[in-house]
């Protein structure tokens, strides 16, 4: 599995790093930009990332945006619906607000921080089985 891990908190960043090595290949990113820079260097050499990590609240380009953006890249790459990245928001905000924006743009799974291995590991097992969970 190809992994991008897109936090901006080095505590949070090394945590998912670290963990979600154990699932396959993990890269980093620590920016929203970066982020897009990495999903579409994956898209256009035929590598794409199967799981996404990505934080919302974030200096330059915020999470809800750059989920935007990487949904629209994988449209632009004819990434047929249902195949692209399984994106898990990875966060602080809790508000109803947030999480039902997330879900409305594309996310498959939302986790509150700071993030119980447990609960990964379940939203991990309900993204593969077609089922996001919050």
């Amino acid at each position: 599995m190809k992994i991008l891990v897109v936090e901006d908190e080095m505590i949070s960043a090394m945590f998912l790093l670290e963990y979600l090595g154990e699932y396959g290949q993990c890269d980093f990113a620590a920016t929203g930009k970066g982020a897009i820079k990495a999903v579409e260097k994956a898209l256009k050499t035929s590598q794409p990332y199967d799981l996404i990590c990505l934080d919302i609240m974030m200096p330059d380009l915020d999470g809800q945006q750059a989920l935007i953006h990487i949904r629209d890249m994988e449209q632009t790459f004819d990434v047929p619906a249902g195949k692209g990245a399984k994106i898990i928001m990875t966060t602080a905000l809790r508000d109803k607000t947030n999480v039902e924006t997330a879900y409305k743009n594309g996310c498959d799974g939302y986790l509150i921080k700071p993030i119980e291995k447990e609960k990964l590991d379940l939203l991990l097992k309900d993204i593969q089985q077609g089922q996001g969970a919050s």
